[in-house]
């Protein structure tokens, strides 16, 4: 295949690009460099600086290079700033997402995967979440990912657009190659490894949630078990392959526009098993090798208590199953590549 990731420089698009090109597909990345490395760019990969916002020069871009197929990784993804600025979040995330779909369409790309979040079902109803269980983000970052699920939609009925919509919980560790390094940095596991290394306080947001120990519980998987589910989910949008819609020679309803209608494929990609912030800091204790001090600050806008995905769809449909299995192991990955890149992409 070849295929454009958008947001390519990023974490998780980074190491998906790399799994990419280990199984011999021809890679373009998509990203503006905001928030991404240059530097994590695997050597094999064409960079492409722009933003994806742009219906017209994504259009250029996929005739240029001659994509098959999108994987849209780029998006803005802070819960606690997207309550602050919800504009910012639907331009980028809704608005451009849209002119990436539009773009494709004018291209004739009529596959992607998309990148969602555990962020849309807000408040679960029961743990682990299953993909039939509602979905009523409590924040703006999950309202925008809901919303470029709908369009994805709504564009395959019409257009025939192939999708595959993978929601995360929370990824986590590293490859060899590329890890976490973001401005600011939110996530949980890289700041307790900073605070270990800095030997300074670790700040746990929110001590009186209605979980075992009062701090919240999240599901983690790692970002290579995620790379893998990527390149899965690409192969399922195969116009042969009959998990995103009809294929040749079988019946399927037009849609407005005459192509064969098709429904996304939508999966949760978790562990099914959740730790509570303060189980990530001891379990981090024991792979740094020395205490790390913890204090609880206020609870974070827009977190809910618990996430926790079933992944029974992903395994089943996907054929998808988690290699990094235990917690000690991501974090372990993650506390590798810190150590090996003490100043991160910048040396």
């Amino acid at each position: 295949m070849r295929i454009l990731v958008t947001g390519g420089a990023g974490y998780i698009g980074s190491v998906s690009v790399e799994a990419f090109l280990a199984a011999g597909h021809d890679v373009t990345v998509l990203d503006d460099l905001s928030t991404g490395h240059r530097e994590a760019v695997s050597e094999g990969a064409a960079l492409e600086i722009a933003t994806y916002t742009d219906a017209a020069s994504v259009a250029h871009l996929l005739r240029r290079r001659r994509i098959d197929a999108v994987l849209h990784c780029a998006a803005k993804s802070l819960v606690g700033e997207s309550m602050v600025d919800p504009a910012k979040y639907f331009r980028a995330n809704v608005a451009g997402g849209i002119a990436l779909l539009d773009g494709m369409r004018d291209a004739g790309v009529n596959r992607i995967v998309f990148s969602s979040t555990a962020a849309t079902y807000g408040l679960p109803e029961r743990t682990p979440i299953t993909e039939s269980d509602p979905i009523r983000p409590i924040n703006a970052y999950g309202e925008t990912k809901r919303s470029v699920e709908g369009a994805i939609r709504w564009y395959g009925h019409a257009y025939g657009l192939r999708s595959v919509i993978l929601r995360y919980f929370n990824a986590a560790g590293a490859s060899t190659r590329n890890g976490e390094q973001h401005a600011p940095e939110t996530h949980l596991i890289p700041n307790v490894l900073a605070a270990a290394e800095q030997g300074r306080e670790l700040t746990i947001f929110g001590g009186d949630y209605p979980t075992p120990d009062g701090t919240c519980v999240r599901a983690y998987i790692h970002v290579e078990d995620l790379a893998a589910a990527h390149l899965l989910a690409l192969q399922a949008t195969d116009p042969a392959d009959s998990r995103t819609g009809a294929t040749a020679g079988t019946a399927g309803t037009a849609g407005t526009a005459g192509a064969l209608a098709c429904e996304p494929l939508i999966c949760n990609l978790g562990s099914g098993t959740g730790f509570s912030n303060r189980e990530i800091a001891t379990a981090a204790e024991k792979i740094v090798g020395h205490p790390i001090a913890v204090k609880i600050g206020p609870p974070r806008v827009g977190d809910p208590p618990v996430l926790v995905a079933g992944a029974q769809r992903a395994a089943e449909v996907l054929l998808w199953q988690p290699r990094h299995g235990t917690i000690e192991e991501i974090i372990e990955s993650a506390w590798k590549w810190r150590r090996s890149h003490p100043n991160g992409y910048s040396g």
